[in-house]
């Protein structure tokens, strides 16, 4: 950064050729093109920075462990998962029209003789 601000007053007192030249070289490689302010260089740094909820570790809760632990309450009569429930009755009904699975597929299917 300081090479950067260097380099613009360098070439704030050369030719019209360096100026351009350190506007571009401050474009390529990411720098600032232009002598800024120290404002508008934090405001470029909060926006080059990698966005605060990848920052922080562990931000999303243990689904896995969640769902898990919910199965097993399920299990003793503790929780009540409805869809759960309204899947179940579902294929209980279809067992009892004579559809056993909902999809068979194509390789686990028995050849008729």
């Amino acid at each position: 950064l300081l090479e950067a601000t260097a380099m613009a007053q360098k070439a704030a007192s050369s030719s019209n050729y360096m100026k351009r030249m350190a506007y571009l070289s401050g474009r390529i490689f990411v720098d600032f093109a232009r002598p800024t302010s120290s404002q508008d260089r934090n405001v470029a740094r909060r926006l080059m920075a990698e966005p605060w909820g990848r920052q922080r570790a562990g931000w999303y809760p243990p689904l896995d462990s969640f769902s898990s632990i919910f199965r097993s309450l399920r299990s003793m009569g503790v929780f009540r998962d409805e869809y759960r429930d309204f899947q179940e009755e579902m294929d209980r009904l279809r067992k009892l029209r004579g559809k056993d699975s909902k999809h068979t597929p194509y390789f686990n299917r028995q050849k008729k003789d």
